[in-house]
């Protein structure tokens, strides 16, 4: 595997992310140091999470996924060391004031991540999606100020649109402050109208790491849905049903072809076609059994040709 930088100024890392919204959701804790385990033991070494995760599950409140991996590092001398985590601010929290991306609410948000991770550092601080109620700039000078002070050592964007990353992107230029040095967007296979385009564009010339998300577009590029009557194999079901167009099934198909050819499975042709593509540094995967973690190591290995990408490039179109 090769290494990526995340931008000018981010770190280095493995071309895969491990996902960690699953964590305390879909698996308990002990699968999740399995899983992690795994993920560090075949040479990867980015984690990505958020404070909102994983809120939504009942019983939950936010936080559950930082604690999870605050007690891993805890459990695991010297693996803080081997591995980079990032975290997310901006989501609804519950409360008031608890969410957006005032300069108030970031100065406390962050305490709150470094105290569920255990760790006196985060390594890429994202806001985790627009916030038309408060300036840019001030996000930034909040962001800055956390950089300065050592707790953060990059920032990113999560869910921003190519205008709002450009203004971003001036503010910081303008007025010295710590920029975006990573974009987190939705893109996969099916999924691409939000970065292909401007983003894409303004990412290249900005030379902006990117990470993107649903690089399985929630498990439908896995080929293990295959009619809405195999929904009911996952949590994420419903939005699986999403795909289930004639875009979707020709998505399949390409897959289904290119995957013979390497005797491989779909999950690691998407994968290896996502990080493929131009602009991208490594896509963010989730995983809830050890098998899972061997699909990433495949998919980092695996070599599509030319001829194999525009297949999958014209299926996905």
């Amino acid at each position: 595997m090769q290494m990526r930088r995340l931008g000018r100024t981010g770190p280095t890392i493995m071309p895969i992310v491990f996902g960690g919204n699953v964590f305390g959701w879909t698996v308990d804790e002990a699968t999740s140091f399995a899983l992690l385990d795994a993920f560090v033991d075949h040479g990867f070494d980015a984690i990505d999470t958020a404070d909102v995760y994983s809120r939504w599950f009942p019983g939950n409140q936010g936080g559950e996924s930082e604690t999870i991996i605050g007690r891993w590092l805890k459990a695991r001398p010297g693996m803080r060391e081997r591995v980079r985590i990032f975290t997310k601010v901006g989501m609804d929290l519950g409360g008031e004031g608890r969410q957006g991306l005032s300069p108030r609410w970031i100065a406390e948000a962050v305490e709150g991540s470094l105290r569920r991770l255990g760790t006196d550092r985060i390594d890429l601080y994202f806001a985790h999606k627009f916030d038309p109620e408060t300036p840019q700039s001030e996000t930034l000078g909040a962001f800055d100020a956390l950089v300065r002070a050592g707790k953060v050592l990059s920032v990113g964007a999560s869910n921003f649109d190519a205008p709002q990353l450009r203004e971003a992107l001036d503010i910081s230029s303008r007025d010295g402050l710590a920029r975006y040095e990573v974009i987190q967007p939705e893109y996969n296979l099916y999924g691409r109208g939000s970065f292909e385009g401007p983003l894409r564009d303004l990412c290249l010339s900005e030379e902006i790491g990117v990470v993107p998300y649903y690089a399985l577009a929630s498990g439908f590029l896995t080929g293990k849905y295959r009619s809405k009557d195999d929904l009911g194999q996952s949590v994420r079901g419903q939005r699986v049903g999403t795909y289930f167009d004639a875009r979707g099934m020709a998505i399949l198909g390409a897959l289904d072809e290119v995957a013979a050819a390497h005797d491989a499975t779909c999950a690691e042709v998407a994968l290896a076609w996502l990080m493929a593509r131009q602009g991208v540094t490594a896509p963010i995967a989730s995983g809830t059994r050890p098998a899972h973690i061997e699909t990433f190591a495949r998919s980092a290995a695996l070599d599509l040709t030319a001829s194999e990408q525009a297949r999958l490039d014209s299926a996905g179109a």
